[in-house]
């Protein structure tokens, strides 16, 4: 028995020595960036493309229910809370007000696109991503995270395009 035990304590005594000693010394990692001719050629192209956040066009109505609307001159306050509380149970996971989030701010909207588009792009996000120039960019522009469809009626779409307005 004393034969086991001294031969196990020498085996572990040798197993210490063998696992210590001096710490091996670590290279440091350095990394030198090197621009090749495809990224910047990329990077090129990509200046090239402007965001759909800098695009402007008042003229196109884009793709879905809504072909025409007129909007008055004066701003409907009732139309206005009902659109905000709506915009705050529905689109705020993804948009804030005034600055970007996963998707665009909504604040100026209205100088940038049309009545017509952004309740064509609230009730009918599919489409409007797949056959709209503008909602394209913006599935670009935004990482590919494209608008989830909330299911909002026609009237629920107009108070939150009356909310847009205020802001």
């Amino acid at each position: 028995m004393n034969v086991i035990r001294t031969t196990v304590f020498i085996l572990l005594g040798i197993q210490l020595a063998a696992c210590g000693g001096a710490p091996e010394k670590k290279e440091k990692f350095t990394y030198e960036r090197v621009p090749s001719e495809k990224k910047a050629n990329t990077e090129h192209n990509v200046a090239a493309t402007p965001s759909a956040d800098a695009m402007t066009d008042l003229e196109n109505k884009g793709v879905g229910p809504v072909k025409n609307l007129t909007l008055d001159t004066g701003i409907d306050q009732a139309m206005v809370t009902a659109g905000q509380e709506l915009f705050k149970t529905k689109c705020t996971a993804c948009h804030k007000p005034d600055k970007k989030f996963i998707g665009p701010a909504p604040k100026e909207i209205l100088d940038r696109r049309s009545p017509e588009w952004v309740m064509n792009m609230i009730l009918n996000p599919e489409v409007m991503v797949k056959e709209d120039p503008i909602a394209k960019q913006l599935l670009i522009d935004y990482n590919g995270s494209p608008m989830a469809n909330q299911g909002l009626t026609e009237e629920e779409a107009r108070k939150i395009l009356e909310y847009f307005r205020t802001l």
